[in-house]
């Protein structure tokens, strides 16, 4: 087994100490101000036209975890120091590749969510934004048939996007 030496290990902890700097960086990617203590995240609800019954709940849900597993925040109901409320205002299947004779190959599961983020303590990063991802799959299947695998695919895409923008400021 390899052990640093003394210069090694100041050099690695300096290393870190730079990165830091007045923020608490996280190797998840998040840049969070040390006095942000709390977050609150609303539930989602799903304002689309279309609807699928489990969109809000694995939104909000992954939203959460995601907070949970790569930050020191505590949750709160309402009133975090980092607020994020929204809704699902897009819900759409379309076709995403035509073949020669026009017939859809593939098809396109898209969702869009529009959220609003307040930082109470950095107030320069609130924003209200939408954030869209999607996945494709096979004309032959049936929307109903594959939602169970596209929705928390494109929902960990959609969370990553918004953690991202709401603590990644570095």
């Amino acid at each position: 087994m390899k052990r640093f030496s003394p210069g090694t290990a100041g050099l690695l902890l300096s290393c870190i100490l730079i990165m830091s700097g007045c923020k608490i960086y996280t190797f998840s990617g998040a840049s969070i101000d040390p006095a942000v203590q709390t977050v609150s995240i609303a539930y989602f609800p799903n304002n689309a036209p279309l609807v699928a019954p489990i969109l809000s709940s694995t939104l909000t849900d992954a939203l959460k975890d995601r907070f949970a597993q790569q930050t020191r925040l505590t949750e709160v109901r309402e009133g975090g120091d980092l607020n994020f409320e929204g809704e699902i205002i897009g819900y759409t299947s379309t076709p995403a590749q035509i073949s020669g004779d026009e017939v859809a190959v593939m098809n396109r599961l898209t969702i869009t969510v529009q959220v609003r983020f307040t930082n109470s303590v950095q107030p320069q990063y609130n924003y209200k934004k939408s954030f869209t991802a999607f996945q494709d799959y096979n004309s032959s299947s049936m929307l109903q048939d594959v939602e169970p695998t596209l929705i928390p695919e494109i929902v960990e895409q959609l969370v990553e996007d918004i953690f991202n923008a709401a603590v990644s400021n570095w």
